[in-house]
């Protein structure tokens, strides 16, 4: 097992048992933004858990039947993590309303206790996986600092009920965590509809990239230009690119090198390049029609 995923397992530990003590502490001192940050650490800890399984999953090398390999699996994950936090932050939002219309004494206390525990806790899974490398440990790290910084508010929280005993604060956390979080769960989803959908990377110009690939030499023009990315990082392309007339084959290779040059460089990792052009009458080399008329050569 790698060490990413070791520590990606460490949190889920570390997360899941706190999830279950944080729960029962949020009833004990009737704290529904306690019970609230629990049910977010519940799909948090359900997300580290899928990461882990999915993080094993996408290592697997590609076969006959998954050709560009397992990346996608990542996506599937994502999906289903930013499905149970939207279902979780309604579910708050409606206890939080319903606690405003019918006010409560909170053991503010116990929620000050609860709170110290969780930053610390929380605080300890942050730093094992601030230092991450994989895309899912980066996403980890950032849920991981969500949850701190949600409990340093149920902390603050805590503190006022004390000195002020105004409990609809309780309430008011509680929203504010859920919004957050739902705000949150969105743009994931955005990310995560925008790859499955094969939508242009976003950190991807097509003109710029068009641009590009043209001074490239020998490149008259480039067409059929398509992006896509398999899981938010690793971007693919497939394109035609019109290659000047005096060209030779002997030359193809280092013309596509040189195309594969300036995707790479625009953060593209596998590329699927047609090279066509139309050869003059002296040239040696045989050329076959395609079945539109045109002369080309495949270069993949």
């Amino acid at each position: 097992m790698k060490k990413s995923t070791k520590n990606m397992l460490f949190a889920f530990l570390l997360n899941l048992g706190f999830s279950i003590l944080e729960l029962l502490g949020g009833i004990f001192t009737n704290s529904i933004s306690i019970i609230s940050d629990a049910l977010h650490d519940f799909g948090d800890a359900f997300s580290i858990g899928v990461s882990v399984v999915l993080e094993k999953k996408s290592e697997k090398k590609a076969n006959v039947d998954y050709t560009f390999g397992y990346l996608r699996y990542s996506v599937l994950g994502a999906l289903i993590t930013a499905g149970i936090l939207l279902i979780g932050s309604v579910v708050v939002i409606y206890q939080a309303v319903c606690r405003f219309l019918a006010p409560s004494m909170v053991n503010h206390d116990g929620m000050l206790i609860f709170a110290i525990v969780g930053v610390v806790v929380n605080g300890l899974a942050a730093l094992k996986t601030a230092h991450g490398h994989s895309l899912n440990e980066k996403t980890l790290s950032l849920h991981m600092l969500e949850d701190v910084l949600g409990w340093l508010a149920i902390l603050v929280g805590s503190i006022v009920i004390k000195l002020t005993g105004w409990h609809l604060i309780d309430p008011i956390l509680s929203l504010a965590i859920a919004v957050f979080v739902l705000l949150h769960a969105f743009g994931h989803l955005k990310e995560v509809f925008a790859v499955i959908l094969e939508k242009t990377p976003e950190n991807i110009c097509v003109s710029e990239l068009t641009k590009a690939l043209k001074t490239v030499e020998r490149v008259k023009d480039v067409h059929h230009l398509h992006l896509w990315s398999l899981d938010g990082t690793a971007h693919c392309a497939s394109l035609h690119a019109l290659i000047d007339e005096s060209c030779t084959p002997t030359e193809f290779e280092e013309i596509k090198h040189r195309i594969r040059h300036v995707l790479e460089h625009n953060g593209i990792s596998h590329a699927t390049i047609e090279m066509e052009y139309r050869p003059c009458a002296h040239e040696a080399c045989e050329i076959k029609p395609s079945s539109h008329g045109h002369h080309h050569a495949h270069c993949h």
